[in-house]
């Protein structure tokens, strides 16, 4: 643990390997990961990524009828053996589409109503379900299904969907049969109000699980909400357990995070951007489809090991991505990379107690100046003992 701040570099022990925390978790939605295949993201060292129990549960990879989907991937040998991925995988619970797919849903206290993008046949994710769909799956770290409002969202319906969560976990522990081999995560909600923050931890930590996350942020809520909520969990979540603060992957929010206490994140950043030419160093990004690149010999970054950065100019992905869809894989494995990197390095700094330092290093890479940083960063790193220089 950080002397200074909350970080800790923790090892988890998980059925299909160990994992060092903390760990940055590249999203496969359907089972794959969008420009990578299962065995080109485990040559680049990740050890634990993110599948989805809605859309594996409606459709994984290819046009199946929504009732077969879990089936499928069990017949495939679970998710691992489907995808063919030796490490360790996360499912979520597909509680998160009830924001992402507001129209399409219909919330009650027996689950939530879906109306499949897929084949419009309509489908019940109970909280049974949802554990029945990810043991099918085989996940070696499942979430419970939680009552997901919008960050933005203020009012009863907030407060409404904390308490439901509470009565959906007492039902995903009751329906999860595999314990020996799968860990059921809790998920804290309660919007931005920190009384239903305090009164959801208080209720789930009373729960025999053996992680925790943190739900219902990174929705468009300001960062000056996000950070306290962040800081007010971490401060009450135990601490012989995972934290994983769910949706994060900007490079200012992981180190910020880490900072406050977390240990796991995902988000589809990473891959989402480089299939819009954007390529993630240490400054920020380099927008690869700029002009500006098109005789730029250097490669993305001349300090990183990837395959793409060890091969390939920015000139030759610039002109690539007009064309050629192979540019997105490339660009796609340098942001993976990147990621892994970063946590590495972070990880690095807390074992070797120069945390504090690393955070100071960073900043001043990515923004250049004091003047740059964000608000919201300065009081949060200053609220953990890191006052920037």
């Amino acid at each position: 643990e950080c002397r200074q701040s909350r970080a800790r570099a923790c090892e988890l022990r998980l059925p299909h390997g160990r994992v060092a925390s903390p760990v940055f978790m590249p999203v496969g939605t359907q089972g794959a990961l969008k420009g990578l295949t299962a065995a080109q993201l485990s040559a680049l060292g990740c050890r634990l990524c993110l599948g989805n129990t809605y859309h594996l549960g409606m459709r994984p990879v290819g046009r199946v009828e929504s009732s077969r989907g879990p089936e499928l991937v069990r017949k495939g040998g679970g998710l691992h053996g489907f995808m063919r991925w030796p490490w360790n995988l996360l499912t979520d619970s597909g509680g998160f589409q009830m924001v992402s797919l507001v129209e399409l849903s219909e919330v009650t206290e027996e689950g939530v109503l879906f109306c499949s993008p897929y084949d419009g046949k309509e489908i019940l994710l109970t909280p049974e379900k949802s554990i029945e769909i990810q043991t099918a799956l085989g996940s070696d770290i499942m979430m419970q299904l939680d009552d997901v409002v919008s960050s933005t969202v203020s009012g009863p319906r907030v407060e409404e969907a904390m308490f439901r969560s509470i009565r959906w976990l007492d039902r995903c522990i009751a329906a999860h049969k595999t314990p020996d081999k799968q860990n059921l995560f809790a998920i804290i909600q309660g919007g931005l109000d920190p009384a239903l923050r305090t009164k959801c931890l208080e209720e789930m930590t009373q729960r025999e699980v053996p992680g925790f996350a943190i739900g219902g942020l990174s929705g468009g809520e300001a960062k000056d909400h996000f950070w306290r909520m962040v800081a007010l969990c971490t401060s009450r979540l135990p601490r012989d357990k995972p934290r994983y603060l769910m949706g994060v992957g900007y490079a200012t929010d992981l180190v910020v995070c880490v900072a406050l206490g977390c240990d796991m994140f995902d988000c589809v950043f990473p891959t989402r951007t480089a299939r819009f030419g954007s390529a993630l160093v240490p400054s920020g990004s380099l927008q690869l489809k700029n002009k500006q690149y098109a005789t730029d010999w250097k490669p993305i970054d001349e300090n990183c090991g990837c395959p793409t950065c060890q091969r390939y100019s920015r000139a030759f992905l610039h002109a690539l991505f007009r064309h050629d869809t192979a540019a997105k894989h490339h660009i796609t494995v340098h942001n993976i990379v990147y990621q892994l990197n970063l946590m590495r390095s972070i990880r690095e700094s807390i074992i070797e107690q120069r945390f504090p330092q690393f955070v100071q290093d960073f900043m001043r890479t990515m923004y250049g100046n004091r003047e740059s940083y964000p608000q919201w960063v300065t009081e949060a790193l200053a609220s953990v003992g890191i006052t920037l220089e």
